[in-house]
């Protein structure tokens, strides 16, 4: 077993899934106003991720939901969800839910689960009630593999993105932020993740943050990993953009950037949506926040045509012999994020 434990990495996204969460929407939630909206968006990705695996939903009003589900999908789907009911802050699952280590020698028994302090962003919301999810999704014989407590450590999963080779990509803007880890540098934090997640090392960005984003600037809003070395990101081609130099920045330090052994990276450019307003506050759309499964991708349109398409093209392009699959994501941006921020995938 202590072999087995110094073998232990991060999967890439990738890589064979068991299962997705969902954390569901409900009136005390931040939804409320949108309830109607965001719950049948939640029904559509239900709806497409049990086609490919098993899907648990976290929700404190487990029948209420079961008996909306059961008259969208079928008794086959229903049959791939698994079931936690306890109380819930909000619904965004990437960034409370546990994050898998698997053994590099596919020792089934060596996996292990990270459960790391979810502080609401940087204490800008309530989070208690998500900070514990992981905890009853144990406690309910949902979640099997050993769970690592890492309660002294604030990292959300929407913050780090892995190669699945021992390399974890971050940005400085977020895990720098005020209320995360201070007084912890920048090199300690950097530690930090290379001993807890067995990493060999951590790649910084230090530009492209999204206008309205308000988790500091998570990865997976602007760069995902690929498969063959590759990476994914957004670029912004409008000059009169507030966001244009910072985004010409990100694709230059990305142009810079190595792998292990010494080689550029594939990079692929994924266009920016045109603004997306409620009210007079523009929101974080964005296409690099799509989720990968097994067998497909799910992606994010925003209703236009012709960038969604392009984005849809460029995500297939990075994942060949998947089924691209776009989810319209124009309510769950009102919330201030997209489809990856709403999931997390269990490596299996």
């Amino acid at each position: 077993m202590t072999d087995n434990l110094s073998q232990l990495y991060m999967p890439a996204e990738w890589q064979r899934q068991w299962a997705v969460q969902l954390t569901w929407p409900h009136e005390d939630t931040d939804w409320c106003y949108c309830l109607d909206d965001i719950t049948q968006t939640f029904i559509e990705l239900a709806e497409v991720i049990t086609r490919y695996e098993r899907l648990i939903i976290v929700t404190p009003h487990r029948e209420k939901v079961k008996t909306l589900l059961s008259e969208r999908l079928t008794k086959e789907a229903m049959n791939c969800i698994l079931w936690c009911e306890c109380p819930t802050d909000d619904t965004w699952a990437r960034d409370h839910g546990a994050i898998t280590l698997l053994s590099r020698d596919g020792d089934p028994s060596a996996t292990r689960l990270l459960d790391f302090h979810f502080n609401g962003w940087g204490l800008k919301f309530p989070s208690s009630k998500d900070n514990a999810i992981n905890r009853a999704l144990v406690a309910q014989g949902l979640l099997t593999a050993p769970m690592e407590d890492h309660d002294d450590f604030v990292l959300e999963g929407g913050s780090i993105e892995s190669d699945g080779q021992g390399t974890i990509f971050t940005t400085s803007q977020c895990l720098l932020a005020p209320h995360r880890n201070q007084p912890l540098t920048r090199e300690e934090i950097a530690e930090q993740l290379r001993l807890r997640l067995h990493a060999h090392r951590v790649v910084w960005l230090d530009h492209g943050s999204l206008v309205g984003d308000d988790t500091d600037g998570h990865i997976d809003t602007i760069v995902r990993c690929a498969p063959d070395d590759t990476l994914v990101y957004v670029g912004c081609d409008d000059a009169d953009d507030v966001q244009y130099e910072d985004f010409l920045a990100l694709e230059q330090q990305l142009r810079c950037l190595r792998t292990t052994d010494g080689r550029p990276y594939r990079l692929l450019r994924l266009p920016m949506p045109a603004p997306v307003y409620e009210d007079d506050y523009r929101l974080p759309a964005t296409y690099a926040n799509f989720l990968i499964i097994n067998d497909a991708v799910i992606v994010p349109s925003y209703a236009q045509p012709e960038s969604d398409a392009l984005a849809a093209d460029i995500i297939g392009q990075a994942f060949p012999g998947r089924e691209i699959i776009s989810i319209d994501a124009s309510t769950v941006v009102r919330q201030h994020g997209s489809l990856h921020c709403l999931t997390m995938q269990y490596a299996e």
